[in-house]
């Protein structure tokens, strides 16, 4: 879905951002200029981000788990 209509960034690319690397809003923020514009989608592509980096971290968790 689109989160930000001035710039045309999708829920899909902050989680790819995410995936790619991106450590913080400000990070999601700088590489695809969600809330960049007008600001009305910036609570949702923090939501989404937090939700996306908590993933992340989970998964590098379960990863350490099993590690020997």
């Amino acid at each position: 879905m689109y989160v930000c209509v001035c710039k045309g960034v999708t829920d899909h690319q902050i989680r790819r951002e995410v995936s790619d690397g991106a450590r913080s809003w400000r990070d999601v923020r700088e590489a695809t200029g969600c809330a960049t514009q007008c600001g009305k989608c910036a609570c949702l592509g923090k939501s989404i981000t937090r939700e996306a980096l908590q993933i992340e971290r989970e998964q590098a968790d379960m990863g350490l788990a099993y590690a020997v």
